[in-house]
């Protein structure tokens, strides 16, 4: 495994506990532990995908709308599963991705 896939699956894994924390905040008693578990993994998928993408662009803003591309379709998958009625937490994972991918991109390159 190289720097950059782990540090998307680092940063994807630490971004999913975000997220716990936030579908827990927003639905409280309505989610199981299944479905907390399956956006923490949803998150982690987000990190290694964008982890794998190769090769790593020099531009950050180039990595910022490959990173919001590619957690828009990591994350439409669990919005899907949840009927489309977890808004915020589609939104976070677009936002996520371009962090994973700007954080990959940055401290991920080779040396």
């Amino acid at each position: 495994m190289n720097r950059r896939t782990s540090i998307g699956l680092i940063a994807g894994a630490v971004l999913g506990i975000f997220c716990i924390i936030g579908v827990n905040f927003r639905m409280g008693d309505q989610v199981t532990g299944l479905f907390l578990f399956a956006t923490w993994f949803n998150r982690v998928v987000m990190g290694l995908m964008i982890g794998f993408y190769t090769p790593a662009s020099k531009n950050l803003l180039h990595s910022a709308v490959r990173g919001g591309l590619l957690g828009l379709i990591v994350s439409i998958s669990l919005y899907s599963a949840t009927e489309f009625i977890d808004t915020p937490g589609f939104i976070a994972g677009i936002v996520y991705g371009i962090i994973i991918d700007v954080l990959a991109t940055k401290f991920g390159g080779e040396k």
